[in-house]
């Protein structure tokens, strides 16, 4: 099979469609939850430990002077990212869990019910002759 062909029958599966779908809603849901967290969830922490916006909270290296621009390490904003992450993980995994269980739940309803283990099988066949010899 040609290159093309492949590529073309990659396509036609929905893989890629699937996976486009799938960044445009997470970097929308990565907007979403990062609005919660800064908007939500994070001033009420911040009032809770004295009134910190935790956005704000900067590490001076080197003090600004003239046109140059103070040196700072904004370990405020990497809390605020970490945050961001635990509540997007959070998120994920709770969807993931519901999609497998239901998943589960589906497939066990379709599924027959499993057929006699070998022991029984081998019993069965012994029980047989032994009765055919009777």
């Amino acid at each position: 099979m040609s290159m093309l062909k492949e590529f073309k029958e990659f396509v036609v599966k929905g893989n890629v469609f699937d996976m486009a779908v799938g960044i445009i809603i997470g970097a929308a849901f990565g907007k979403v939850v990062s609005s919660v967290v800064a908007d939500v969830i994070m001033p009420p922490i911040g009032l809770a430990v004295g009134g910190v916006d935790f956005s704000k909270l900067v590490y001076t290296l080197k003090q600004a002077s003239g046109d140059a621009a103070a040196v700072v390490i904004s370990y405020g904003k990497f809390i605020q990212t970490v945050v961001d992450f635990t509540i997007v993980a959070f998120v994920i995994f709770m969807l993931i869990k519901a999609i497998n269980t239901m998943k589960r739940k589906q497939e066990a309803a379709v599924q027959p019910p499993p057929g006699p283990s070998k022991e029984e099988v081998l019993l069965s066949e012994i029980r047989d002759i032994l009765k055919a010899k009777k």
